[in-house]
């Protein structure tokens, strides 16, 4: 990726996140921006969420994002001055539930471990 897009995407993510903040109920999950890739002509932005929570609460903030997402758009114009304000799309990434499964396992060999040695 060329240095302006790498540069451009990590602007909207910032300034993403804080309109998020703002602008979109959570529901009572927690919503991170992890990543936003944005096409070479800067018209399309897919922004990669994190979102804590049940599954169904996954869903509906997905949902809620996506019927906020003109009021995103128009918000993140305000702030980021870009010839074209890029058409946000919502992708959900599992990466942040990945990697606290990853430490639950780590968390039950360690104990299991301790129970072997004792």
């Amino acid at each position: 990726m060329k240095h302006r897009l790498i540069r451009v995407a990590e602007i909207l993510k910032r300034e993403l996140s804080t309109v998020i903040l703002r602008e979109v109920p959570s529901g009572g999950a927690l919503i991170t921006v992890n990543a936003v890739d944005v096409s070479p002509d800067l018209r399309n932005a897919t922004v990669h969420v994190g979102i804590l929570g049940t599954a169904a609460q996954q869903r509906q903030t997905l949902e809620r994002l996506e019927q906020h997402r003109v009021v995103l758009q128009a918000e993140t114009a305000k702030r980021v001055v870009l010839k074209f304000t890029p058409h946000l799309h919502f992708q959900l990434d599992e990466s942040i539930e990945r990697g606290s499964r990853v430490l639950d396992i780590l968390d039950e060999l360690d104990t299991g471990g301790e129970a072997v040695n004792e």
